[in-house]
């Protein structure tokens, strides 16, 4: 299979780095206006360099791309690709508009080929071992799910804000996770980098099966945070996304009574427990996406992350600051 990288920034390196390394693909080229850092790339990593990914499209036929562009170039690449019936992978968020992710989901549907949104937590291995537990019934009923996601000022961003760069991730991990849709959201937001958009998020969701969500993402905290803590009956699942470490902590209530619809009313109902560490097969999270993105090409199947996934993540980004800008409750 052949394949090819769109945009050098961070993480367009690290498709090029892995694209390169795994079997049974050919990277047969890279495309950045930066000609020099592509050219670099090209020399490490293999390939042609290509100014425009079009003379790319053109040149080399790839069967399936990554578009690592900045997001508002998203759209038009993705549907340059689909339309010369390529299979796509493009990094998250899937566009800067609703109306644009619209566009490319029905343009990839239209031709019959993969559009797969780089949600990469979904494949992280901490990540998935919790998703099993879950639905082997080890947690009970959910009550909340909790996500952090904070990290520096990332300077190479500019052309959207935190909600629509982090918040997106644990948007879609909580969308997965509670296997329902959101209903109503509170939210306030924040800008304190002297930029057009917001910095800092809080947000309160609750889902339709009546789940509480809550998240807290930043790009001011001066280390990375990437958590995640699921509470219900039986105790709290914790993931530490970039150690790939899953605990649990359990309710020592729930483990001594046989009918949790009795328990759980009385005083008595949530007690500490033992503490749980689980071993956690390590793989970095990316090639796990790159790899389940490339099998769907062969196989022509439905990836894990769709392109109405990005669209629904994006939607919540963008309605969670409209909340936070617009909907205030004031005494």
């Amino acid at each position: 299979m052949k394949v090819a990288v769109i945009g050098t920034g961070s993480m367009g390196q690290n498709h090029v780095r892995l694209y390169s390394d795994i079997p049974n693909c050919e990277l047969v080229g890279i495309a950045d206006q930066n000609i020099e850092q592509t050219a670099k790339l090209c020399s490490l990593y293999g390939g042609r360099a290509y100014s425009d990914y079009r003379d790319l499209i053109e040149k080399e036929k790839p069967d399936a791309v990554t578009i690592a562009l900045p997001t508002f170039l998203h759209k038009q690449a993705t549907m340059d690709c689909l339309d010369a019936g390529i299979n796509v992978l493009v990094e998250k968020p899937i566009a800067k508009t609703v109306e644009e992710a619209k566009e490319m989901i029905a343009e990839a549907k239209r031709v019959g080929k993969v559009l797969q949104v780089g949600h990469i937590e979904r494949f992280n291995p901490a990540i998935q071992q919790l998703k099993d537990r879950i639905a082997d019934g080890h947690l009970g009923k959910i009550f909340t799910i909790h996500s952090r996601r904070q990290s520096p000022y990332p300077g190479r961003i500019t052309d959207v804000g935190v909600a629509s760069d982090l918040a997106t991730h644990e948007l879609d991990m909580m969308r997965n996770i509670s296997q329902s849709e959101v209903t109503t959201m509170t939210a306030e937001v924040s800008k304190v980098m002297n930029t057009d958009n917001e910095d800092i998020v809080f947000g309160l969701l609750r889902f339709d099966n009546g789940i509480l969500g809550i998240l807290d993402v930043n790009w001011v905290t001066p280390t990375k945070v990437r958590k995640i803590t699921v509470t219900g009956e039986n105790g709290m699942f914790k993931v530490d996304y970039l150690n790939q470490t899953l605990s649990f902590y359990s309710n020592f209530a729930a483990e001594q009574n046989e009918t949790k619809s009795e328990w759980f009313r009385t005083k008595f109902g949530v007690s500490e427990g033992d503490y749980t560490s689980f071993r956690v097969e390590k793989k970095e999270p990316l090639r796990v996406e790159i790899e389940a993105f490339l099998q769907c090409c062969r196989d022509n199947d439905t990836p894990l992350v769709t392109g109405e996934d990005g669209l629904e993540s994006l939607a919540l980004a963008l309605k969670i600051v409209e909340c936070g800008n617009n909907c205030k409750c004031r005494r």
